[in-house]
């Protein structure tokens, strides 16, 4: 990535810690000048690296969003005094606390400035996924501005894979998805599922909360895990302050906070930024049919007129594109019109291309042929062969069969295996 410098002021002085001065080390760094003195790195939420194309590239990105004409400003963001953003983030409807300070200065003007397409794309996308986030949350007591955690874990992206292999929109790793019941095998990835992910991302957070009590704790957590979280407070004494034990985190963990305080706040106050959100055309409604056979995504698609594609981004929890029915009961997620179609054809379409598509034998034959190897060649005697007939075969004669093999007369046994040459 290309350096460039960037000056920020750390000082979080209404939050107690130390004021430094920092410079960007790399596009996903910030380089910060501590209370002791020495140089600290903070590295950006990995989705705030996102490449706008990736997104833009989705299929419901493609289908459902589009610029709003209508939206007609000026493609920059206007400066304003700290205490614009001191009035408006203490405006927010939030449990959460929402302090400002340089840091959440920082990444709020990354995303105001560097990520206002993003942005643009993150609200009209989340007009796909707030309405599944909400009820997640509201189903456990959780405050309703963690619907914007996904936004700086996968900027809103439901198949995004980290560089640790953190998954889908809330970007479970493999062992806490599976913790929180998430099914993740060779076919099924349920951390790309936008429903099941955001409630088992609710009941982790639930489960969080009652560890630390602490909402930034429980954010932080959320990013580096509550071990590490721990280590932390007790390197600060056993204060339950994020702002306190701020230096003993990971680097990651230390922008984190912040940039889910600036992800409230650019999704809260993005047209006094001049950010235009791309309208969005919602999906037509979907329903679900269970299946109990092996169905490939393409066998659906030729007898349904929906191209791959369309059929991907409605179950993406699916891999490689196959629904594994045979395995366990599981749902497909159709256009509803669509649905009735599908039951007229399911026995063309669970016969389309399905020896190609779904190779699954139950039950193989073995090739018993025997073949010549460096010592000589060989044959398995079958039912009604003689000694003779082996001999025509291979044109050979009885006798040097009989003298390679130490046979004393012509009997031989069916299985037998013999030295032909």
């Amino acid at each position: 990535m290309n350096k460039r410098t960037l000056l920020i002021a750390v000082g979080l002085l209404l939050c107690g810690v130390s004021a430094s001065v920092a410079q960007t080390t790399a596009e996903n760094e910030i380089s910060v000048i501590g209370k002791d003195g020495n140089p600290e790195v903070i590295e950006m939420p990995e989705a705030m690296t996102t490449d706008i194309d990736s997104l833009l590239g989705l299929y419901k990105s493609k289908s459902y969003l589009y610029i709003d004409e209508n939206c007609q400003t000026a493609d920059e963001s206007p400066t304003f005094p700290q205490e614009v953003y001191i009035e408006r983030l203490s405006r927010m409807p939030t449990i959460i606390e929402m302090p400002y300070n340089d840091v959440v200065r920082q990444m709020i003007d990354r995303y105001a400035v560097r990520l206002r397409r993003s942005v643009s794309y993150m609200l009209g996308a989340s007009n796909f996924y707030n309405p599944i986030f909400e009820q997640a949350l509201e189903a456990y007591n959780l405050p309703m501005e963690l619907k914007y955690l996904p936004v700086i874990e996968s900027a809103l992206n439901p198949v995004a894979v980290s560089r640790a292999k953190a998954t889908g929109l809330w970007q479970f790793m493999l062992a806490t998805g599976k913790q929180y019941g998430l099914k993740v095998n060779s076919l099924v990835d349920e951390r790309c599922d936008p429903i099941k992910s955001s409630y088992a991302a609710a009941h982790f957070l639930s489960d969080l909360y009652k560890i630390f009590g602490n909402w930034h704790l429980v954010i932080a957590a959320y990013n580096c895990g509550p071990e590490n979280v721990n280590k932390a407070i007790r390197r600060s004494n056993g204060v339950k302050d994020y702002w306190q034990i701020y230096p003993y985190l990971p680097k990651e963990t230390r922008g984190y906070v912040p940039a889910f305080i600036a992800a409230n706040y650019i999704m809260t106050y993005y047209c006094e930024h001049n950010i235009c959100p791309l309208r969005t055309q919602l999906p037509i409604y979907t329903d679900t049919i269970m299946l109990d056979r092996n169905v490939h995504f393409e066998q659906i698609a030729a007898y349904c007129g929906l191209a791959v594609e369309h059929i991907k981004s409605l179950n993406p929890s699916y891999r490689n594109n196959i629904i594994p029915g045979q395995t366990e009961l599981s749902s497909l997620r159709l256009p509803q019109s669509y649905i009735s179609k599908f039951i007229d054809n399911e026995d063309s379409i669970y016969a389309y291309k399905k020896d190609s598509l779904l190779p699954n034998r139950a039950v193989v034959a073995v090739n018993n042929k025997e073949v010549a190897s460096s010592g000589g060649r060989y044959h398995r005697v079958r039912s009604g062969q003689t000694l003779g007939g082996i001999a025509r075969k291979y044109r050979t004669t009885v006798s040097r069969i009989k003298r390679l093999n130490g046979l004393r007369s012509n009997n031989i046994r069916v299985g037998q295996r013999l030295r032909v040459r």
